[in-house]
């Protein structure tokens, strides 16, 4: 069999890219999608265009830990050795609004469940396998301390463009965190930013990252640097790092490289996910009894 990779957010943009790129490149491709249908009419397009293609869909609503939880189960019982996990999917809300599970949707949506979906799929990982979350430059628009209080709060104060960034900033020290459990396993974790993508999210995302815009580019130019990290063995063994638009190594903000910042959100995403820490997880000394990080 092929080297097994998994994906999320596969319907459009970046992911929809991805995905064929990896079919071409002769992987499995395992698309996680909250849209079951749309994922299967481009599972369809993916074998036009490469024909004997393993290309699979499994439900999975990033914005529901119930879901992730069923989704991981059905990876984990068909695919015993997975080489690449793409945390890809993401979304950006213009309003305030809460998951099923009561957090804030841009943070669940685009920190929680990929959390927990990596560690679900951890132990299905094989050697020298690769971790790649698509990150945003958006991030440097978060200003203040990393309060995770408003996450669970539904009458918080509510910024679109701060909870869009706070989600991305968690992303960035997701993936910083996990390379340092990652460290001697051969299992590699990095993050990107993309650019800014002409997808069908770019309307209502124009407001909000406008301060960011320097030019807009395609979906097929947004892909490169996840390939990059995803394919290429210039990158092999590289870990914890963050990379731009054209595949270089950037540095994040400042408030990403905190490591014990990094470790109290870890602590939270566990617990808010119902995690049980394992001895391989460092943690932060103490019980955390604020949300204040």
């Amino acid at each position: 069999m092929s080297e097994v990779c998994v994906i999320t957010g596969t319907t459009h943009g970046i992911g929809r890219v991805t995905s064929r790129e990896l079919a071409k490149a002769g992987r499995t491709v395992v698309m996680l999608c909250r849209n079951v249908p749309a994922a299967h009419l481009v599972r369809e397009e993916i074998l036009q265009q490469v024909p004997g293609a393993r290309v699979h869909v499994v439900h999975c609503d990033l914005a529901s830990l119930e879901s992730v939880r069923a989704s991981a189960a059905a990876v984990s019982s068909a695919f015993r050795g997975i080489q690449l996990l793409i945390n890809n999917a993401g979304m950006v809300s213009t309003r305030h609004r809460m998951s099923v599970d009561g957090f804030e949707l841009n943070f669940a949506t685009n920190h929680l469940g990929p959390f927990l979906l990596t560690e679900l799929l951890r132990p299905r990982l094989s050697d020298q396998a690769r971790i790649v979350t698509v990150a945003s430059r958006a991030h440097l628009r978060f200003r203040g301390p990393f309060d995770l209080a408003p996450i669970t709060d539904p009458r918080a104060r509510y910024n679109s463009i701060m909870a869009y960034a706070r989600s991305k900033l968690a992303n960035i020290m997701h993936a910083f965190a996990l390379s340092r459990r990652l460290a001697g396993t051969g299992v590699t974790a990095n993050c990107l930013h993309p650019g800014i993508v002409a997808t069908n999210l770019l309307p209502p995302w124009l407001r909000l990252i406008k301060p960011l815009m320097s030019h807009v580019i395609s979906a097929e130019r947004g892909a490169r640097t996840t390939l990059h990290l995803a394919l290429s063995a210039d990158v092999a063994g590289v870990s914890g790092l963050y990379f731009d638009e054209n595949g270089s190594a950037r540095s994040p903000a400042d408030l990403a490289n905190d490591v014990q910042t990094q470790e109290r959100l870890w602590e939270m995403s566990a617990r808010w996910s119902g995690l049980r820490a394992t001895p391989d997880e460092p943690t932060t000394p103490g019980e955390i009894r604020h949300a204040t990080l």
